[in-house]
């Protein structure tokens, strides 16, 4: 009787959601408000400091692409954030990144973009890859979800080979790409600053209310 008991209450937690199926994890903020803490520069030499609530990124003329980047690698899960870009500059996230030679070698891996539009904001590029636009060309469509000099809210969700993508509420992309995956299932997520031509410039992009869950599969 006991044993039929307990199997009835298991089968009703598995039907409910309950304790015996797995948990996405809580949310967490990546940016205190306060700190830089948990978070490292990596190439260029972009400008990142704190103002306010925000972490705010500066060009520097003459730089590659710079990335401020977090300390801890993330696999499955899901990212929200708040951005604001000047319409001159073009930005993006990384995520599942890495460095090709080491720590301080070349940032790579799959980049969130963040631009003015009508543009590209929200598909998804390979930045350092060798593969350009993992965003299939058909589905390469710009659009004005983005809202130019206003702050934009991102969110990104990424399980397994499938990375999808919203801002302001809107789906953008819905990527599932078997090879990005395979050489890079988990990785940092980092903030460009993008570099500029000569003679341009200075220009900043800001982010806000960054947090992240792990996602169970």
């Amino acid at each position: 009787m006991l044993r039929t008991l307990w199997s009835l209450s298991l089968l009703a937690a598995v039907a409910v959601g309950g304790p015996a199926m797995a948990e996405d994890g809580e949310w967490t903020a990546l940016f205190d408000g306060k700190t830089l803490e948990g978070w490292v520069q990596k190439n260029g030499t972009a400008t990142y400091r704190i103002e306010g609530d925000t972490i705010v990124g500066k060009t520097n003329e003459g730089s590659p692409n710079s990335f401020l980047c977090t300390e801890k690698d993330y696999g499955d899960f899901e990212l929200e954030f708040e951005v604001k870009v000047d319409d001159r500059l073009n930005s993006g996230v990384q995520i599942r990144s890495q460095t090709k030679g080491g720590p301080t070698g070349r940032v790579n891996g799959p980049q969130v973009e963040i631009e003015s539009g009508p543009a590209e904001a929200g598909y998804v590029y390979g930045e350092a890859t060798g593969r350009g636009w993992l965003t299939p060309e058909e589905r390469l469509i710009p659009h004005d979800h983005f809202k130019n000099g206003e702050w934009n809210h991102y969110r990104i969700k990424a399980v397994g080979p499938r990375i999808q993508t919203w801002i302001n509420g809107e789906a953008i992309e819905d990527l599932t790409d078997e090879a990005i995956y395979e050489t890079h299932p988990s990785g940092f997520i980092g903030l460009q600053v993008h570099g500029i031509k000569k003679g341009t410039g200075p220009y900043e992009v800001a982010w806000r209310n960054i947090r992240i869950r792990p996602i169970k599969k």
